[in-house]
């Protein structure tokens, strides 16, 4: 029995064995057949027996007693074979444990809050259908994170889709017009043309940033032909999905874009009052880390994400 640090120490510095050799002892003891283990090993039976015969060398004492028809552990086989079964199992064991030790915890994945909000969320119990033995934490924040070093496993990201190092999966591509609860096409002032918003709260979301890739109420203003509405009065919001709520209670119009908005549009609680539509370079992408691409619980994710991205 080691029965401390420094012992265990002393005691991997000593020669042992082949384990091929141990192996197959084992296994050939456990079946009492050469041919039995080399199946098991996916070896021949002749190195089977190559094996313990090495082993037998190797420790000055016979294993077994190779009859005609038959083999028969010798008393010092006997004495053995108990103690390498327990090692072997409990190796087995730890092998499995480590196996699992991503399954385990839960799948993580990282993307902004708006889009968590307004698209993955109402769609996440279908992947939780079809893969209830993967648990998963949505880590939902604005920051990009280390996909390689940061135990996140999964971000979806809006942005160019240049990500060294990744593997990018493509998912929806985005554009940006107005929307406002249906109630604001009717009543004192009705939205029937861009004018009129004039007459009517504009809803402002500071995330995105606003730059030439995110249009904000000033580029869409501008894009219509709008001179006469204020694009900077109104009421603001740090994310998106604060403002196009706020456009469903009928508090304004937002800037939606087709996938942040379009369950809401779908549903009937927003609506789009002119056509003028206004593209954005940039899209939606699933990312993760090229090395893990292809683990079970990421490559399930990304089949299911693939196709939720393509009905919507």
């Amino acid at each position: 029995m080691i029965s401390n640090a420094s012992d265990r120490k002393t005691w991997m510095k000593q020669r042992l064995p082949s384990l091929n050799a141990l192996r197959a002892f084992e296994a050939a003891g456990r079946h009492l057949s050469f041919t039995k283990a080399a199946a098991e090993l996916y070896v021949t039976p002749a190195a089977v027996g190559h094996q313990v015969k090495a082993l037998e060398q190797d420790l000055g004492v016979r294993l077994f007693q190779r009859l005609n028809r038959a083999l028969v552990l010798t008393e010092a086989g006997r004495a053995l074979l108990p103690g390498l079964e327990d090692i072997f199992y409990q190796l087995a064991v730890v092998i499995e444990e480590f196996k699992r030790r991503d399954t385990d915890r839960p799948l993580t994945v990282s993307l902004p809050p708006s889009l968590t909000a307004k698209w993955l969320l109402p769609r996440l119990d279908r992947f939780r259908q079809l893969h209830p033995e993967i648990d998963v934490r949505i880590d939902a924040n604005n920051e990009i994170v280390d996909l390689i070093r940061g135990g996140v496993d999964i971000g979806l990201r809006y942005g160019s889709g240049d990500y060294p190092g990744l593997r990018v999966d493509c998912l929806m591509s985005e554009e940006v017009f107005p929307v406002c609860s249906p109630r604001l096409l009717a009543g004192q002032h009705p939205l029937h043309v861009p004018d009129d918003l004039r007459w009517h709260t504009l809803l402002h979301a500071d995330y995105p940033p606003q730059n030439d890739y995110w249009p904000d109420w000033s580029m869409w203003l501008y894009t219509a032909g709008v001179k006469d509405v204020d694009a900077n009065r109104g009421l603001r919001f740090n994310r998106t999905a604060l403002s196009l709520q706020a456009a469903i209670e009928g508090q304004g119009v937002a800037l939606g874009s087709r996938v942040l908005a379009g369950d809401d549009l779908k549903a009937g609680r927003l609506v789009r009052p002119f056509e003028l539509t206004t593209p954005v370079v940039f899209a939606y992408y699933m990312v993760c880390a090229e090395a893990r691409s292809d683990e079970p619980r990421i490559a399930a994710f990304r089949e299911w994400i693939i196709v939720e991205a393509g009905a919507s």
